[in-house]
This record gives structure tokens, sequence and C-alpha cells, in this order.
């Protein structure tokens, strides 16, 4: 026989029925309460007998009765009861130990003590030890005992509901807590009267508060702010919000002074907060040490620009610093080259010895490519095995011409990465400004292209875009290194 449940719900299971038992209302024909369900522990037929008489003339409880206590602990664990009512005399076990056994059976059951004159004190004690409350044998007459059964299991019904609300505040808290104690900004709190109720760990760091000695400190003696330019106080973030009701940035050049005298240059907000009403209750204040921001806004603005693997500019550097080296070597009537490079064998040691090994390799030719030029020169990875050299502000195009040569000869010496001699070579593409062009999409598609008619020439070689017969009109090498300011 199964109930319809409509709140409440609970599981009663009788042999092999299943019973579903509702505290307020139960829809099953025209039924519409459900009895509470107890079960009796009790070994005298005769207490036993006065106890369901009792419950019985009242129509609102259902009970079993058993008289032993394994018979109870099998019962507990095949059904649930609403109440135990235990005798702590029975005939397989007694005293503190036969409850501890019922206790440990189930824990959360509400259970009641049944007490004569003669064990009251022991009923007291099994109450210590966890019974809800013990009743009186004496007293179990059909008008006293199941109001005194209503009114324990709605006391207990009230203190899981209030434990419940509590455990939920405590986790709703305890959720908050760790979220603004992770968060990356400072956060400090107010009462209505300015005075901290609540600092994070990096709030803690930067005003020299803990948060435990801060609490109930006046607002100005732990956020100790100036005007930058002034040096004169700022005004209370704090109670600006909470007599305005709105939030406020906090004013520029503002200077938080630490309890130890350290001076932070801080930016962000404060916010008031607000209880159900709508009332303002106290405020927020949210902040972070501003040149912090700036590093990591320069931080974040070289890694765009950066390659990750060598450090080196990466294509997006090139771009946006071409245009100012055109300028300069416009200005000074010279020209600027774009050397394109590819290891010609790169693949082959990757694949054979591994990524790590080819990533090692890769930084060790960036090493050697920018000890080879200028300081004013760029050296840059555009991805994999291909470099890029920017030459600013050259004479004539046999300066690049006679670096391209001195980069052919600087790698043509091996590598020894991890005890291991590896030798690669080199393919270099170059064209020129002005003559092959003025944006940087222009000069690396020429220079790519003279980078692949080197590799169909043999590798190890170097080309020019519109000028392939360039070698022959080096003959000074000497002169043009010593012309260019090249490291030997």
């Amino acid at each position: 026989m199964v109930f319809r449940e409509q709140e409440d719900r609970k599981i009663l299971y009788f042999d092999k029925s299943v019973v579903t038992l509702d505290r307020k209302k139960t829809e099953f024909g025209n039924m519409t309460a459900i009895p509470t369900a107890v079960l009796l522990i009790e070994d005298d037929p005769a207490d036993a007998g006065l106890i369901r008489a009792a419950l019985g003339e009242h129509g609102g409880f259902q009970v079993v009765w058993v008289t032993q206590l394994d018979d109870a602990l099998d019962r507990l664990e095949k059904m649930c009861f609403d109440v135990v009512l235990l005798d702590l005399t029975l005939p397989d076990s007694m005293g503190i130990k036969a409850f501890d056994r019922v206790l440990q059976a189930v824990p959360d059951a509400l259970i009641l003590v049944l007490s004569t004159a003669d064990n009251e004190a022991l009923a007291r004690s099994a109450v210590q030890h966890g019974a809800h409350d013990y009743l009186a044998k004496e007293h179990a007459d059909a008008y006293w005992l199941p109001r005194a059964l209503r009114y324990v299991t709605e006391r207990k019904a009230t203190e899981s509901r209030l434990r419940e609300a509590e455990q939920t505040l405590y986790d709703e808290k305890e959720r908050n807590r760790v979220m603004l104690d992770s968060i990356g900004d400072a956060v400090l709190a107010t009462d209505i009267y300015s005075n901290i109720t609540y600092l994070n760990p990096i709030a803690e760091r930067l005003t020299g508060w803990s948060c435990s000695d801060a609490l109930g400190q006046p607002l100005a003696k732990v956020f100790n702010i100036i005007d930058g330019i002034t040096h004169e106080s700022a005004r209370n973030p704090a109670q600006y919000v909470i007599e305005e009701g709105r939030n406020t940035e906090l004013g520029m050049n503002c200077i938080l002074i630490s309890r130890n005298g350290v001076e932070t240059e801080i930016e962000d907000s404060a916010a008031p907060v607000r209880d159900r009403e709508n009332r303002v209750t106290g405020a927020v204040i949210v902040f972070h040490d501003s040149s912090q921001s700036q590093e990591f806004t320069e931080k974040m603005a070289h890694l765009a620009q950066h390659d990750f693997l060598t450090g080196l500019p990466n294509r997006m550097y090139l771009t946006e610093n071409l245009p100012q080296m055109i300028g300069h070597a416009s200005r000074h009537h010279k020209q600027v080259a774009l050397l394109f490079l590819d290891l010609d064998n790169f693949k082959d040691i990757n694949d054979l010895h591994g990524h790590a090994i080819g990533d090692r390799l890769l930084q060790s030719v960036a090493v050697r490519l920018t000890k080879r030029v200028r300081a004013s020169d760029i050296v840059s990875r555009l991805g994999g095995d291909e470099f890029v050299i920017m030459l600013t502000e050259i004479d004539k195009p046999q300066d690049a011409a006679c670096v391209a040569e001195m980069l052919l000869t600087e790698l043509t010496a091996p590598f020894n990465i991890e005890n291991k001699e590896l030798h690669i070579r080199l393919s270099i593409g170059i064209s020129v400004y002005p003559d092959d062009g003025d944006n940087i999409e222009t000069l690396l598609r020429f220079a790519d292209a003279a980078m692949y008619k080197a590799k169909a020439d043999g590798n190890n070689k170097y080309r020019f875009f519109y000028e392939p017969g360039i070698h022959g009109r080096i003959k000074h090498r000497n002169v043009a290194i010593s012309h260019l300011n090249i490291p030997d």
C-alpha cells in the first residue's frame, strides 16, 4: 500500500509494504491524516499494554511493539519510525549499554527513554548520552502520553529545521568568505558606523592589519588614505556611500598608508550594503595596488608582442615597429632590410630527438642570432623554425648581404644540447626598403620568396628578392662589418 504524498515525505516500511508518511496531509481515498510511527521496546506486557492503549485511543499513532533489543534493532534496520520508546531494563540488554546500541543504530532518531520512579537517575543519564527526553510510565495515560509525544516530536522537528537553517546560513557565509578570500583584490567591509567588520587576506597585506585586530576599529584607522598630490586626508569612502546610498570611485592619486607606514597607490571603488528592507547597513570597499595593475598591463603587452619560447619579438612587434624604423631610415636617407631565415634541416632534428631537444635548439639559435647583430636591429621569431631579422638604417643592400653571410657562418658551428652535437643550416631571403616595398606584409612576402629561392639553390645560402647577383658585388666584407659595428 502506497500513500501519495504532498509534503514532508517520510517512508515507513512494514514488512514489504511501503507507507509514505505525511506530517500535514496525505491523500488516500478519504484519509486526511497519517499516524505517527512509534517503535515501543518494552519487555513488560502490562506496561506495554498501557502505552499501546493510551496511544491507540488517541488514533494518531501506529505502534510496533517488541520485547527484546535484538528484535528492535532488526526493525530499525528495515523500517523508519518517528519515535522510539525505550525501556532500559530489557532481558537481552540493560542500562546505558542498551541505549547506546539503539543510538548507534539510529543516531538521528527521536529516542525517548521510559522510566519508573526507581530508575529515573538512569533515564537522566541516558538523556546526557543523547536521548531526546524521558517519560515516566506512571503518566502513560490516554490524555497525557499522546500530548507529550506530540510535543517532543514537534520540538524535534522545529530544532531540526532550525539546524538546517543555521547550516544553510553557515554554508552561504562560508562560500562568500572563501570567494572573498580568493579574489585578487583587497576587500574590506564596515558597519553603518564605518567600523571594520571584515578584511580579506589581500586587504590585510595592504593595510598591515590582521582581520582579528581590525574588527571594530574605525575605518579611518585601518584604511588610512591620503591624496597623493596634496598629502591631505582623503574623504572616507564608506561614510560617503552610507550617507549617499550609492557607489563611488576612489579618488585619483589615492595613497594608502599601512599600519607600518608603507605607502601604496591604490584604486577602485566602494558600495553600500543593504538589508532586506533596502536600508543601508554598511559599506564594502574593493581596492588594489595600482602599481601592480600597471605592471600586469605591461607584462601582458610584452607577452602579446613576444614569442613564448625564445622571448624574441613576434610578428605583431614587427608590424607595430616597422613604420617607426622606416621613418627613421627615411629621415636619415638610409634603408631597412628584412632577412627571412629558415632552418633547413630542423624538422629532421625535431623528429629524431624529440620536441624538447628541438625547443632547446630554437632557443640556442635565437641566442646566436641576437649576438651577431647590432642592438638597434630586431631579431624576431615568426613561429616554428622561421626567424626574421630587421636591419635598421643600413646604407646599401650589400650591408644586409654581409650580415647574411656572417649568420650562415655563425650557425655552421655545431650546437651541443644535452650531450648531443647538432648541426643546422640556414636559408636566408632578403628584401629591402624602399626598393622592395614600404610595409611589413610586402617586405615579409618578398623576403619569404627570396628564402625559397635560396632553398632551391641548395640550402645554406641567401638570396635577394630583386638582386640575385649580389654575391659578386661584395668585395670588401671586412670593411662592411666594421662599418655596421657588428660584434665579432
